[in-house]
């Protein structure tokens, strides 16, 4: 089983870092690759697998229930990225991912702080807000407002 997370290690047990990964402009902020599992459950391959699996189980329930609270209320998103997270403690491929995804996020929200795109958006909202309310007068003002149930009756 190739989790990424032995193989890439030195002579000195640390763990190299992808080289598609390193910034140009020398910011090494990111965390290098690889399991971050306890140097003793490293050294042992029986109780690294099995810390593995375990890791792999708890992530995999937390992006379940993330799943499952996407239709249900809920903070779907955030839980299945928890578990993205719970796997990144242990394999490349979930930290490959939320570098990503962190990247893409940063770069939506400076996008989206831009001068231009925040005046489109407002503009947007305000027709479509007056859309509504202009559809919400037609039909008060063709049906008017009445309740479901009669209070008075009871």
């Amino acid at each position: 089983m190739n989790t990424g997370s032995s193989g890439t290690e030195g002579a000195s047990g640390e763990v190299a870092v992808a080289s598609e990964e390193a910034k140009p402009d020398g910011a090494g902020s990111e965390q290098p690759l690889g399991s971050r599992a306890p140097e003793f459950v490293k050294r042992r391959r029986a109780l690294h697998l099995s810390w593995q699996v375990g890791v792999f189980v708890i992530g995999l329930a937390v992006v379940a229930a993330g799943i499952v609270m996407l239709p249900l209320p809920g903070p779907g998103w955030v839980v299945i990225f928890g578990g993205m997270a719970i796997w990144a403690t242990e394999f490349v491929w979930a930290q490959l991912v939320l570098r990503w995804t962190k990247r893409k996020v940063t770069e939506a929200a400076q996008k989206a702080l831009d001068p231009k795109v925040r005046r489109r958006n407002i503009t947007l909202t305000a027709i479509g807000l007056t859309i509504v309310a202009v559809l919400v007068g037609v039909y008060l003002w063709k049906f008017g407002f009445v309740m479901p149930w009669k209070i008075e009756d009871q």
